[in-house]
């Protein structure tokens, strides 16, 4: 796999915190829900327009990466926009809801892909624009509803299991997950593992750190862990928000090779 393609899943799973709202800092707050609300309340959507992240992201693909400083930019069902450093800009992508594009220096190469190239990066069939943003914001990331899942409750958390195999169907291919979700008793997200019951993929994403910023509740560590066909974990810490607008410039210099994704 070429390092653009490392990059470019690094700068989009970075982008963990949204919200619309100048900020002090995180407040702790909790405020439980009750069991009959809960499938109206998981449906609520984010309160937040745009926010400029900086991340600090380390990974375990079995080579050495050494830690990267990310820059990222979000705006809501919009784009994801991020810069990606190690001691110097090495990367730059963007993510829209048609697709993703995004370059890197040390090769001179560039990528155009659909959601495809995530899919598989992730060993999944089930990402598009705002699944990939679910996931970044702490959000379910893969339809729930009360038909398909049991729902059990204790004093500190909610857990979701699915009933049956969910089949997600995507490009003409059909594939069968057992899911599993905890949430903590006001939905701040914990943990998430989705398996594919006819093979041996599964992704797990672990939620912490949840504070509150705005009207907006969010992780502050996000830790991704792929298994299967291909293994890797990658863990994202934020260290700083800013919920002004910004400029995003995106263009692949002249003499870069696009590379082709198979």
């Amino acid at each position: 796999m070429k390092k653009i393609f490392l990059f470019f899943l690094l700068a989009l799973v970075t982008a963990s915190c949204k919200t619309k709202t100048a900020a002090t800092g995180p407040k702790d707050i909790s405020a439980p829900v009750h069991h009959t609300d809960f499938f109206d309340k998981i449906e609520s959507a984010p309160q937040f327009q745009q926010v400029k992240i900086n991340s600090t992201v380390t990974a375990e693909t079995g080579k050495f990466i050494p830690p990267m400083e990310t820059t990222i930019y979000i705006e809501k069902d919009r784009k994801i926009w991020m810069n990606i450093a190690v001691l110097f800009n090495v990367a730059r992508g963007i993510a829209t809801p048609e697709g993703i594009r995004g370059y890197e220096k040390w090769n001179k190469t560039y990528i155009e892909s659909d959601f495809t190239y995530l899919n598989q990066l992730l060993n999944v069939n089930f990402i598009n624009y705002q699944a990939l943003q679910n996931l970044l914001t702490g959000r379910p990331f893969i339809p729930i509803s009360e038909n398909d899942f049991t729902l059990t409750t204790n004093t500190e958390s909610f857990v979701l299991d699915s009933k049956k195999d969910q089949l997600v169907t995507m490009n003409g291919k059909t594939v069968k997950y057992s899911i599993r979700m905890e949430m903590a008793a006001n939905l701040d997200l914990k943990h998430v593992d989705i398996r594919d019951t006819a093979g041996q993929n599964e992704l797990q994403v672990d939620y912490s750190g949840w504070a509150s910023y705005g009207e907006t509740r969010f992780p502050k560590s996000v830790k991704i862990i792929i298994k299967g066909e291909k293994n890797g974990q990658i863990l994202l810490e934020n260290t700083k928000f800013d919920f002004n607008s910004m400029e995003t410039p995106y263009s692949v210099p002249s003499n870069y090779t696009k590379t082709e994704i198979k």
